[in-house]
């Protein structure tokens, strides 16, 4: 229950929330992390911002990589991976931004990703199923035992 706190409060607040699934960005964002992205005006996003944005027209890879420059005369964001030796080849047109990357937590986004996956979804059932019957079981034996001292 706790560890579904930092999938939907946030939501409910206006963040979309995505896995950091590369490297591009380590040491400042690791591999796994969940990185908390809230909308964002293009022209107000300035050098040194993490931006969330799409991959391209034909891409549906969301990309999370820090602004070298904002173009305002152009509309487009030039981009760059901590990680990467050299800026991102295309710039990114203001269309394709999803927002600014407010925080991040690290490891979170693998604990996420299981835990929404049906293997995942199974589990977490089949250990609250589990739960229930030792909760249920623990209190047949407690009743069992009053019964005997009283009889």
């Amino acid at each position: 229950m706790v560890l579904c706190l930092p999938l939907t409060v946030p939501r409910v607040l206006g963040f979309e929330i995505y896995t950091v699934v590369s490297g591009s960005m380590e040491p400042a964002i690791p591999t796994g992390s969940l990185a908390y992205v809230q909308g964002a005006q293009p022209e107000e996003i300035e050098e040194g911002d993490v931006i969330a944005f799409y991959g391209g027209r034909e891409s549906t890879a969301i990309i999370t990589h820090r602004v070298v420059e904002n173009n305002t005369l152009e509309g487009e964001f030039t981009t760059k991976g901590d990680a990467n030796e050299k800026e991102d080849v295309s710039p990114v047109p203001y269309r394709e931004l999803i927002g600014e990357v407010a925080y991040t937590i690290p490891t979170l986004g693998w604990a996420a990703q299981t835990l929404t996956s049906t293997w995942g979804k199974a589990s977490a059932a089949a250990a609250i199923g589990g739960a229930l019957v030792l909760h249920l079981l623990g209190a047949w034996i407690r009743n069992r035992r009053e019964e005997r001292e009283e009889g």
